[in-house]
């Protein structure tokens, strides 16, 4: 099998009349959702669960089998069976990466470099982490089932001048203003995936740089525009898409595909967020009410932020005296805020669950 030429972008083929109907809808969701992130007051705090929640969603893609609870209580407690602490270990990462291309952003635009460097925190001390993380592939590779060869290979990326070439064009195809910008990131998201430029985080890499690419057009406030749930709840149709682009040249299903997946997640964001705020606000008189603590606002915040967590970590968060923690964990477990986890036994702490956010989040 030889491998794939990739089209120059913008490309010249796209029959644009076949998007009309989804282009006003996911566009118009889009901003919907938009208008109701610039009204949360700390989207750092609120949204935190649902960055953990897409970085464990586009890892399951990739075969992983962590849960976002099994993640938050790695974190809470350090401790988790062998052979889930790799997969653990992909999801922190996936978020690492995500936090530093929006870093990154505040101070130069979305590049070729500074996609390097987010692929190298993705790559750190997990599988793959010896496949030249951050750096280009200078090989060619392919994509196969196990055993397979180049040769009955089901996909051959781009050799390395011409992934090389189509990597430039990629990057100064990002800083163009097409027709459309939900079907200019479905190009980028799919061209992306096609360049395979790395010899492994592709597949997670493509879908860091969705809210990223939103972010950079200024068309979301913060890049919180998680599209994983569609994507892994829909995978076979997700990748029979992106082939028929490689089989056939055609990108119209492929497109509409991905037009109908930012329609279906902006409304799920968009239920999710309210519900987020909402609960926020209740839990807010809760705490005041139950514990009318000085520290009610930083012991919310806290748990937004870390929804498992032991006292210890609750401690670090929230920057409340251990003095007063233990009274806080216990008024908060009296009136039934927070779960008992895990019961503390030894040198093994109590965990505790902030269940009705999970489960919001969950949904």
């Amino acid at each position: 099998m030889k491998p794939y030429q990739p089209e120059e972008l913008p490309l010249k083929t796209i029959e644009w009349g076949q998007f009309i109907d989804l282009m006003g809808k996911a566009n118009r969701y889009v901003a919907r959702y938009d208008g109701l992130l610039q009204s949360v007051i700390n989207p750092d705090v609120l949204l935190a669960p649902l960055r953990t929640q897409e970085a464990v969603l586009s890892s399951k893609i990739e075969g992983t089998q962590a849960t976002l609870e099994e993640v938050l209580e790695f974190e809470a407690d350090e401790k988790a069976s062998d052979h889930l602490k790799g997969d653990i270990w992909e999801v922190i990462n996936y978020r690492v990466a995500l936090k530093q291309g929006r870093d990154s952003m505040k101070e130069r635009p979305l590049s070729l470099n500074s996609i390097k460097r987010m692929h190298e925190a993705l790559m750190q001390g997990v599988r793959g982490d010896s496949k030249d993380p951050g750096n280009f592939r200078r090989i060619q590779n392919y994509i196969g089932s196990p055993g397979s060869n180049i040769e009955n290979a089901r996909f051959v990326p781009p050799s390395i001048p011409v992934m090389l070439e189509a990597l430039y064009n990629w990057e100064k195809y990002i800083h163009v203003d097409d027709k459309d910008v939900l079907v200019q990131l479905a190009i980028i998201h799919a061209q992306f995936e096609i360049i395979h430029p790395f010899l492994d985080g592709n597949g997670r890499m493509g879908r860091i740089l969705i809210p990223l690419f939103l972010y950079h057009k200024e068309i979301i406030q913060e890049p919180v525009f998680y599209l994983s749930d569609y994507l892994e709840s829909n995978r076979s149709d997700y990748y029979d898409a992106l082939k028929e682009i490689t089989d056939s040249g055609s990108w119209t299903n492929w497109i509409r595909f991905f037009l109908n997946a930012i329609i279906v997640q902006a409304e799920k964001n968009i239920r999710k967020t309210r519900e987020i705020i909402s609960l926020y606000e209740t839990v807010k008189l809760e705490i005041a009410n139950s514990t009318h603590s000085q520290f009610s606002i930083q012991c919310l915040d806290s748990l937004f932020v870390q929804p498992i967590f032991s006292s210890r970590n609750f401690e670090k968060n929230s920057q409340i005296p251990r003095s007063s923690v233990a009274r806080l964990l216990n008024t908060l477990v009296e009136n039934k805020v927070l779960d008992i986890a895990q019961k503390g036994a030894g040198r093994r702490p109590t965990i505790y669950a902030f269940r009705r956010l999970l489960n919001i989040v969950n949904n």
